[in-house]
């Protein structure tokens, strides 16, 4: 690393504390132990953190935003050859129908919560509990980072590794809930259902819509994401988990 880098301050002065960066934890974690620090500390760093942060801001000026690009494509990728070795019997629609679950961002949240990277996410003192979304975003990144520090093979190992038990040949190829939620209404002849947006929150930058879901006269449900898609995928999971317990 070159002197004067601003990452030098950042890993060995004031004000990053060496818990801020607990490389053997985050190696527990991950999988994979990193031989740049640099890329873990920017996989770490949310943007929504740098205005609070000057230090980190002057070295990832975009904080982990360009590592997550990189750890999507990367997960894409990785994931879909891991479910050709997995499942060589099955066809093209229930691969693509288990990659779309596996890679997204509530399944990416899921195992961020699951194994506490919480607990890693760089200048997020003080702020709001960092929300799954973020966290999503933050393994993605770390995905990317793994990948430009020691390459596909490395991060392909990682999500393996991460992703074992929601790989197990014992998992059905999961529908998709709006077809689920498409499927009950056929069944009892009801009108398909209906999405609705009904607000968006967060940031310009990081807007997470909200959407609602209307089957004939069931109450409604509701559902957050990052993409309207994603919203109403997850208002179709509320309503469909509300129809199973009644």
């Amino acid at each position: 690393m070159a002197a004067g880098h601003p990452m030098e301050s950042i890993l060995h002065g004031h004000p990053l504390k060496p818990s801020d960066v607990d490389l053997a934890a985050l190696a527990g974690k991950v999988g994979h132990a990193f031989t740049r620090v640099e890329l873990a500390v920017e996989a770490l760093t949310h943007r929504g953190t740098l205005d609070r942060r000057p230090d980190l801001k002057a070295a990832f000026p975009h904080g982990n935003e360009r590592l997550e690009f990189l750890g999507d494509r990367v997960l894409s990728l990785a994931m879909a050859d891991l479910l050709l070795r997995r499942f060589p019997q099955e066809r093209e629609g229930q691969l693509a129908r288990r990659h779309a679950a596996l890679v997204s961002a509530r399944t990416l949240g899921e195992i961020a919560q699951a194994i506490g990277l919480r607990d890693h996410l760089i200048g997020y003192r003080g702020a709001p509990p960092a929300t799954p979304a973020i966290l999503s975003d933050m393994l993605e990144a770390l995905l990317g980072a793994i990948f430009l520090d020691a390459g596909f093979e490395a991060a392909a190992r990682a999500i393996e590794r991460l992703w074992d038990e929601r790989l197990g040949s014992h998992n059905p190829a999961p529908r998709p809930p709006k077809t689920q939620l498409q499927e009950w209404a056929q069944a009892r002849g009801l009108a398909l259902p209906v999405y609705r947006q009904v607000g968006r929150e967060g940031s310009e930058h990081e807007p997470v819509f909200l959407v609602e879901v209307k089957v004939g006269t069931q109450p409604s449900a509701q559902g957050r994401g990052q993409t309207k898609r994603d919203a109403e995928s997850a208002a179709a999971s509320a309503l469909l988990e509300r129809l199973a317990k009644s």
